[in-house]
């Protein structure tokens, strides 16, 4: 995570203000977050970013951010460094509970190992004082779907200097499905 003194893209939200019925928030990018998004993020630009959350009590002290984020970025094609445009569409789903919850311990076994469930629950991230900052949620969940070798539509990595097609080295997976086929 990163520090929120470096991020620009930040909502703060008051937990003591969600009751049991939801609070909605609507979360929108300005050009001035969205050109340090860009830097922060290594892309060439960043178009838009709009986030429709829902906050909720959980359990007693807790919070549950459920919701949706979705941002248009361009980045360079790794084939051929010409931009390409990824519209990126995902759910935002994070629980919180105030630092020193018995809800945030890490459980372990006798040897003090953690015992983590691949197919349970996360476990809640936990917060201090009494805001969540939204902003920066809706922005981790957009990085991590960042393509990390976006390639524009047909692009194909030419080779270069002297080399030619048989120089390069088949892929391993290759040599298996030769194998296979005998």
């Amino acid at each position: 995570m990163k520090d929120n003194k470096q991020q620009t893209f930040s909502y703060q939200v008051n937990v003591g203000h969600i009751s049991a019925n939801p609070v909605r928030v609507t979360l929108e990018a300005d050009e001035k977050e969205r050109v340090a998004m860009a830097e922060r993020w290594g892309v060439l630009r960043v178009n838009s970013v709009r986030a429709e959350l829902e906050l909720n009590r959980w359990k007693r002290d807790g919070v549950r951010v459920k919701g949706q984020v979705k941002a248009e970025i361009e980045q360079n094609c790794v084939a051929t460094m010409e931009p390409v445009a990824e519209k990126i569409n995902e759910l935002v789903e994070a629980l919180f509970v105030p630092e020193g919850s018995k809800l945030a311990r890490i459980n372990t076994d006798e040897n003090g190992e953690m015992i983590i469930s691949a197919e349970g629950p996360d476990m809640p991230e936990t917060f201090t004082g009494n805001t969540i900052d939204v902003g920066l949620v809706c922005e981790e969940f957009i990085v991590l779907a960042i393509d990390p070798y976006p390639r524009k539509e047909g692009a194909v990595v030419e080779l270069v200097g002297n080399a030619s097609p048989q120089d390069v080295v088949p892929s391993p997976f290759a040599e298996l499905e030769r194998w296979k086929k005998k």
